[in-house]
This record gives C-alpha cells, structure tokens and sequence, in this order.
C-alpha cells in the first residue's frame, strides 16, 4: 500500500499531472462564455422589451384613431362599486340554457356573492344563510349569459294557471337598452323548466299591463339549496346598465314579499349598475393587427379586459423566427450532439416549456402594475413568472385615448421562450467548440507534458546510472543536442560527470603512484638502520634504531596494502572464469577461517539450493576473506560470527553478520569506498587501517556481477553484510 501510495504520489507531483492540473484553466473558458451568453440573453430581454413596448405603441396608435369602439367606456364611472357593476366575461365555450350547471363549472372564479350589503328590502332581521344569490355574466357578443345561483330555504313557486307573477319567488331584470330606454322583466316558474319572461310595462302587479316576452331565454331549475336560474339576453337589448334583483317569498300562505335582494337599486336608471361587455369589433380589429407572435389585452380605465387575441403558446417574441427555420444537425455529428451532447447540456439549462400554464389565460380583470402606470399616462413594461415558474412573461401596457383622455389600455405579452431557445443554441455552438478546444488543448498539452517529462526521466535515469552508489563513474553521459533549457541541463551534468570521472580516475591512480614512489625511500631507510644495526652497539640507540625499523615496516605494510586494490583491478582484467560451486568454496573458507581465528566461534547455515556459478573461485574466497576480517575485529566478544547462504530469486545471498556497535547513520554505502573507515578509540591497534577491506570486497562482488551492501542488523544490535552473487542454471 505504501509504495502505491509513493507511485500515486510521484505522479501527481510529476510535469504530466501539472500540466492536465494547469490545462484545467481551460475550463475557466465554459464559465467566461456561459456568463457572456447570459449577459447576452440580458441584452436580448432589453430589446424584447424595447420592441414589445414600440407593438403596445402601435396597437395604441392604432387604436386611438377609432374612437367608435371605446363609446361606451367614454361614459364608465370613475369608480366602481364591486357587485352593482357588472362585467361579464369572455365565453369561452357554449352555454345551452337547460338548467344544468355544468356548462358553468369552469366560470366559478367569476361568479359574485350576493348576501348582506346587497339587502334592498327586508321584512324582518336578514340571515345570509336563509337567503343568498351567486351571480355570473359570460357574453359572447351576441347574447349575455347569465347563472343566478340562488341559496333559498322557504323556496315559493308561481301557482299554476296564475296570472300574478309577484305573489311567488321571482327575478327582476332591470336594464337600459342601447338607445337608453329603461325597461323591466320578471322571471317566474311555476315548476322547473323554461321560465315565463314577462315585461313589466306599469308595476308588477299590474297584470294588464304585463306582457309575455321572447326577448329573454331564462330556465327555472329548482336545486337542493334553492333555484338554479339560467338567462340568455341578446346583446342587442342591454346598453350601459343592468341589475338583477331576486324577490324573496317565504310563506306560501299570504304570499307577501318578504326580502329583496338585488345588484343593484331597481328603482330607476339612475340607481342601476353599469355593465362592460368584451367588444367583439374590439377584438376583430386587435386580431386583424396582431401577427400571431403576441397576445393582446385590451382593458378599460378599471382594468376589466374588453377584447383579448393570441396565446401565449405562440407568443415567443421575434426571436423565435431566427431558430424557428435553422436546419436540424444530422450525421454522424447529429446523433452526437442529439443523444449524447444535448442531454448533458440540459443538466444545466433549461428548455422553455411545451405548454405555458398562465392563471391570467381566461382573466376578466387586468391588475397588474403595467396596466396601472398606463392608466395614468405611463407606458410600462414588466415581468413576471407563470405559476408554474416554468417561463418568463414580458407584459407591455400603453394608453389609449380618445380626444385626450385616457380610456383604456393596450396591454402586449410575449414569453421569453424565443430568447431562451437562442440562448441554448448559442450555448450550445459554443460548449461544442470549447468542448472541441479544451479537449484538444489537454491533449497537446499532456502530449507536451508527456514528451518533456519523458526526456527529464530519459536524463535523470542517465544520471543515476552513469554513478554508481560509491560514487563512481560507470559511463559517461551523451548530452542532447536540442537547444532549450533540458538541453542546457543535459549538457551540463555530461560535463560535470566528464570531470568527476577524471577526478575518480586521479584518486584512483593516486595510492598505486603514491606507492610506487614511496618504495624507493622506504627501502633506503630501511637499509640505512639495517646497516646502523651492525655498527651500533649501544642499547639506548638500539632501541631506537628498533622503533625506527618498527615504523619502516608498518609504512611498507601500508603500501603494500594500498597497491592491493589496483594489482585486484588489474588482475580482473586477465582473469579467467569458471564454473564452481559456491557452496562449497564457503564451507572450505569457513573450515580455514576455524584455524585462523581459534578464539571465534562461526555457525554456518546453508539452504538447499543451486549454487553453481561462473567466477573466480579465489576472488570469492578473498571477498568472505574481507568479510570475516571485518567482522572479527568490531565482533562482541564472546559472540559468534553468523554465515549463511541461500537461494534468493536466482542469486545466491550470502549474509555476514555479527553482534557489536551499529554503523554511524548514512555511513552504509561510504564504508564500501576506497580509503574510508570508521573506528572508536578503544577499537584502533597498531595495524594499520587503510578501510581497504570492503572496498576491495565491493570490488570482487561488482567482478562477478553482484551486489554487496552493509546495514544495520534489525534487532539494532550489530552489523550485517549482505553479498547477492548471479547463479547458473542446468
């Protein structure tokens, strides 16, 4: 685990890994362009709303040149009171007058509740649970649709064949006509079905003066609660005003009025509510203006919508048209960028959605801040989100005014879509080109990397094995001829190891010159005191003469052990090589080694193996020689000497080991050199101590192709000499 780890490691601290890590700067590029699409799409939202706000301009103009289509809203109060003044929404899908309700469910957000603050005459205390009325106005531009949902718990119907319509429940449709003639009628039933619909020319009970009408459709439909009435007036019939006002009969008995609840005071034109119908010439002529690409609002000063064309399905501004006609991608790359690229860009950004879920879709009433700055004379732009927050809308209101006043509002929406679709295509085109150039950009780059780390590795193994551990040089370095800084590099470690080789070569030949030099004044001298010796025969001065020859012969002893190595380097180079037995020539060396050190103890260990090999036998001999030498003179006394030999992944391992002081730290590999030695105070004799013995051991291990290293022994107690010697196999 630990050397994964160190692998790990020097490859994440290598060129190769710094280079992809320093290449990752690349990806700082997506970012920069996602940023500038999007301050791009920013741009693109201005000028959306810059030309949707010249559309609502437009629409405005145009409108303000046909002041016929806004007559009515010339005369709507300046403020509305909620529930006496009606509006009556868009139909939006057909209402068939048969006392079902169904037709009604999707208009329930419009209906308005009638109860308390709507009591015009009241017998006794008003209970809203007794008595209330639910009414919704729909209009197609042709009739006005109306639901009078009336909760009623003493419900009164007309008696059959009666020509009273007062002395039951009843509805009064109270309404100016288009030429402002005001006109009365009364709904009654007698049982559910279609309603009797009768003008009230006097008053009600005034039967004479009261005559059936086929102006209004009504159906009578009684309900669990109370009554379900359905109305259908021709647009024809109703101008600027209308009121429905339910009279209430609770005893059946005496049959009197007992509560009238109502929209609006029926009484006269003057107390009526005001009604605002959509304008279907309103919205022929919005529709005959828009392209399609929008969809068009347009409100009265209260906000209430009087034509509306377009959908937002379709509204995706212009931009829509600059993608809308682009060919699909197809090929090879096609697929590429249809099935594997789109789906992992689209785990960031977002596609407009199919469908826009918009609660402003069927709206009666226009409230937004838009509509309200453009009310008072401001063009406004805004934006909003669906409910589903799936898309952005962009709403532009402008005024329109007739004679200079303002009566209403042109309010133009478009979605965001077409801008968002842009903005995926252009984010698109570029992840796939900066995806093209990152990836193309790692590549050279860890080419580039890999080429450069490859020639520092080419150089750096060069320079391992140019030295060995001793510090010697095995070959010299070729230097590279390229002209950059590895170049340089290359060039210069040629020559410096060109000059340590010299300087290894120097020192080298120095003991063997030193040596050779030497010999000549050393025997002089010792012949000198050889010859003082017979002619002296005092013994004060023999007893120098003596010390003296004592000091001649140890430095010829010193010689003699300096030329050792080189006559061994010399000898390496005549020397012929057979086949032995190393075991064997251990057991021997050991068996001698018994009878040169009789006080030492040896224990030998030699596993089954093959051992035979190709050498010199004596060289090996001399090798354990040095070993033995070694070890005896830094042993413990008393302690034995441990040799063994076994069979390690086809080499012999050959292991001396003793018990006594460890080696200094980091001295290990110094000790196998020339000329080194580490010894205390109490260890030094008055041999001489060249630290010869190992190196020349070294020497004979490197002759035969082995290894030879010198370690602490693992229970820290002493020293141990590993010797790893190639074997041959049969």
């Amino acid at each position: 685990m630990r050397l994964f780890i160190e692998q790990v490691w020097r490859w994440v601290s290598g060129i190769r890994a710094k280079v992809v890590l320093l290449s990752g700067l690349l990806l700082l590029l997506p970012f920069i362009g996602y940023n500038y699409v999007w301050e791009l799409e920013n741009v693109l939202r201005q000028g959306q709303e810059q030309t949707l706000m010249g559309s609502a301009r437009a629409f405005s103009m145009s409108l303000n040149q046909q002041p016929e289509l806004f007559e009515r809203q010339l005369a709507t109060k300046p403020r509305l009171e909620r529930g006496k003044d009606l509006y009556a929404v868009a139909l939006q899908s057909h209402i068939d007058i048969d006392g079902s309700t169904l037709d009604w469910d999707r208009y329930q957000a419009y209906k308005h509740n009638y109860a308390q603050d709507n009591v015009i005459f009241s017998r006794s205390p008003y209970r809203s649970d007794d008595l209330n009325f639910d009414l919704t106005l729909t209009s197609d531009g042709d009739e006005i649709f109306a639901l009078v949902d009336v909760a009623d718990r003493s419900p009164v119907m007309r008696r059959s064949g009666s020509l009273r319509i007062d002395r039951n429940d009843h509805l009064m449709v109270t309404l100016t006509t288009l030429e402002g003639e005001f006109k009365r009628y009364a709904i009654s039933a007698a049982q559910s079905g279609p309603a009797d619909v009768s003008l009230i020319e006097t008053t009600i009970s005034d039967t004479e003066h009261n005559f059936p009408s086929e102006a209004i459709r009504a159906w009578w439909q009684e309900t669990a609660n109370g009554y379900a009435i359905e109305l259908a007036i021709p647009d024809w019939l109703v101008g600027e005003k209308l009121s429905f006002a339910y009279y209430n009969v609770v005893d059946p008995f005496n049959r009197d009025i007992e509560t009238i609840l109502a929209t609006s005071n029926p009484r006269s034109a003057e107390t009526l509510g005001t009604l605002l119908v959509p304008s279907p010439d309103l919205e022929r002529v919005l529709t005959k203006i828009n392209d399609g690409n929008s969809r068009v609002w347009a409100v009265d000063k209260h906000g209430r919508v009087l034509a509306k064309t377009g959908d937002l399905q379709s509204a995706n501004g212009v931009w829509e048209t600059t993608i809308k006609y682009q060919d699909p991608p197809s090929g090879v790359m096609g697929w590429i960028q249809t099935e594997i690229l789109n789906p992992l860009y689209y785990q960031i950004l977002q596609r407009p959605p199919e469908h826009i879920v918009d609660a402003m879709q069927h709206a009666a009433v226009f409230r937004g801040v838009e509509v309200q700055q453009a009310l008072i004379g401001r063009p406004y732009a805004n934006w909003r989100v669906t409910d589903d927050e799936s898309a952005m809308i962009l709403s532009a209101a402008y005024p329109i005014k007739v004679n200079d006043d303002i009566v209403g509002a042109v309010v133009v929406e478009e979605t965001t879509n077409g801008i968002t679709t842009l903005r995926n295509k252009a984010l698109e085109q570029l992840f796939n080109v900066l995806l093209a150039v990152i990836c193309t950009g790692v590549v050279v780059l860890l080419l580039f990397g890999s080429h450069i780390s490859k020639r520092v590795r080419r150089l750096r193994d060069d320079a391992e094995s140019a030295i060995d551990p001793q510090g010697r040089v095995r070959h010299q370095l070729d230097p590279i001829e390229s002209k950059d800084e590895i170049g340089d590099l290359s060039r210069t470690l040629s020559t410096m190891v060109t000059r340590l080789s010299d300087y290894n070569s120097y020192l080298e030949k120095m003991s063997s010159s030193l040596s050779h030099e030497l010999r000549t004044p050393v025997a002089v001298v010792r012949s000198s005191l050889e010859n003082l010796a017979f002619v002296n025969t005092d013994d004060d001065q023999r007893r120098y003469i003596d010390r003296a020859q004592e000091g001649v012969a140890r430095l010829a002893t010193i010689l003699s052990s300096m030329t050792e190595a080189t006559r061994l380097e010399q000898s390496f180079e005549h020397a012929e090589k057979t086949s032995f037995p190393l075991d064997k020539v251990i057991t021997g060396c050991v068996q001698g080694y018994e009878y040169a050190y009789p006080d030492q103890a040896f224990t030998l260990r030699i596993k089954d193996g093959q051992y035979d090999m190709e050498g010199v036998p004596e060289y090996v001999a001399q090798l354990l020689d040095k070993l033995i030498a070694n070890a005896v003179e830094f042993r413990t006394p008393n302690t034995p000497i441990d040799i063994q030999l076994v069979q390690h992944e086809h080499r012999a391992c050959i292991t001396v080991s003793n018990l006594g002081p460890n080696l200094p730290e980091n001295m290990g590999n110094q000790l196998l050199a020339s000329m080194v030695s580490v010894r205390d105070e109490n260890q030094k004799s008055d041999k001489p101590h060249l630290g010869l013995g190992l190196y020349i051991a070294r020497l004979v291990a490197e002759f035969h192709h082995g290894e030879l290293t010198i370690a602490n022994r693992v229970t820290n107690n002493g020293v141990i000499v590993t010797v790893l010697l190639p074997v041959t196999y049969t």
